[in-house]
């Protein structure tokens, strides 16, 4: 009788034991996602984009996830290494410019064709359309978060740019190989480098400038080195915020819930609105500037940039038929766009 109570009481004491651990199972610490950023801390798409996604997610999986945030370079420093870094599983979601990996990305690279885009809003949506509908895919080892566009790059000079002409053999800093071609066709001669060294080379006189759109000017400290600011509009330069696929299927249902839901169009809004206003903004700080001089290229240069650009579009879309066909889905999703379809 005896042994039968033991035998009891240990049965007892194992489903107490196994009690235990199901509800410490059912309250496991949240796996924990690193999100880099090469950028400062201080740059607004991470401060209005980065962070409130990071935040938005937290809040919203239930205690299963806890992305945790490494700007400036923290996992590291050069922009050219971010994909690498999320396929390697230094970082599980980074913010990457996908220009900056010749060769990993192509289709992003139609987003960069010069005029096609007005503003990021249009560009940003477009991008985040197709990659919805599926009909574009360049991310297949990644899940993309978030796929936006800056605005249309322009050049900014240490010398006076007030025509076209001023162009011919300036070095301008250009962010990818369909930049560098557009500039190219306008007589300057562009150089590739990272956003990280534009400071510095254009200090020492290594270049004369650099194509950017407005917030790098002061995000990245531009407005230190350069004066002349020249407004023709080129192609955009498509940015994304991509995560592992293996570690995004890794994750618990509700996990990939939060980061769906705070994904596509929902990163999209808040860079448009938060971005398009930040832009304004900084180009007014840029006009209210004596020693600064803006150009709007006259009517006789932006017709000569428009043959300079179809030249550009003409030579890219005839090296594939997928490069014809990008551009007619682009094409077509845009004028939806304008039509507010």
């Amino acid at each position: 009788m005896r042994s039968v109570k033991k035998s009891l009481n240990w049965v007892k004491l194992a489903g107490i034991a196994l009690a235990t651990v199901v509800s410490c199972g059912a309250h496991a610490d949240p796996v924990k996602l690193r999100f880099a950023s090469f950028a400062p801390d201080t740059e607004q798409t991470f401060k209005t984009v980065f962070k409130p996604f990071a935040e938005a997610v937290n809040k919203d999986s239930g205690g299963t996830v806890q992305i945790e945030l490494f700007p400036n370079g923290a996992l590291g420093r050069n922009p050219v290494q971010q994909p690498q870094m999320v396929l390697d599983g230094i970082a599980d979601i980074a913010w990457i410019v996908p220009s900056f990996s010749p060769g990993r990305f192509p289709e992003t690279e139609v987003f960069e064709l010069p005029g096609l885009f007005r503003d990021l809003q249009e560009a940003t949506l477009v991008f985040t359309r197709l990659m919805a509908s599926k009909k574009i895919n360049p991310f297949e080892q990644f899940v993309p978060l978030g796929t936006f566009t800056t605005d249309p790059y322009s050049i900014h000079s240490r010398t006076p740019i007030r025509t076209l002409a001023d162009l011919k053999g300036r070095k301008i800093r250009v962010s990818g190989s369909i930049e560098g071609e557009t500039l190219r066709a306008l007589g300057a001669v562009p150089i590739g480098m990272a956003t990280t060294e534009v400071v510095e080379a254009i200090a020492r006189g290594t270049i004369d400038g650099t194509t950017t759109h407005p917030s790098p000017l002061f995000d990245f400290g531009f407005v230190r080195v350069v004066n002349s600011h020249y407004f023709v509009k080129l192609g955009v330069l498509p940015i994304v915020m991509l995560m592992n696929k293996s570690k995004f299927d890794s994750l618990p249902k509700p996990a990939q819930d939060a980061i769906i839901k705070h994904s596509g169009m929902w990163t999209a809004n808040l860079f448009n609105a938060n971005i398009t206003a930040y832009n304004a903004e900084l180009v007014k700080r840029l006009a209210d500037d004596p020693k600064r001089t803006l150009v709007t290229p006259s009517a006789a240069d932006l017709a000569s940039a428009q043959i300079a650009f179809n030249s550009v579009i003409k030579t890219w879309t005839e090296k594939s038929p997928r490069n014809k066909q990008l551009l007619e889905l682009v094409q077509g999703e845009l004028a939806a766009v304008r039509a507010g379809k």
